[in-house]
């Protein structure tokens, strides 16, 4: 009875992603190791962004920083064309 467990942060995973993530995973252990899909669990574990941490920061903290540098990035592109 294989159980998989996917984490994933909670931002904009819908229905329908959830629903190829439990599919795809089932087809990759049916397919690798022929196990029988009828007992094959998938759970799938929705992080929040708080709670994840990469670099020694959260994925909030990161994710506010690339749109930090991103507006940058937009704001001298517009300087250097006037």
């Amino acid at each position: 009875m294989p159980y998989v467990n996917i984490k994933v942060t909670d931002e904009s995973v819908n229905a329908e992603q959830k629903r190829q993530l439990i599919e795809g995973a089932t087809h990759l252990l049916v397919t690798v190791l022929n196990k029988d899909p009828a007992t094959t669990h998938v759970v799938i574990d929705l992080v929040p962004t708080d709670n994840w941490g990469v670099s020694g920061k959260s994925v909030t903290r990161l994710r506010q920083q690339q749109v930090k540098e991103a507006i940058q990035a937009q704001a001298e592109r517009r300087a250097q064309e006037q």
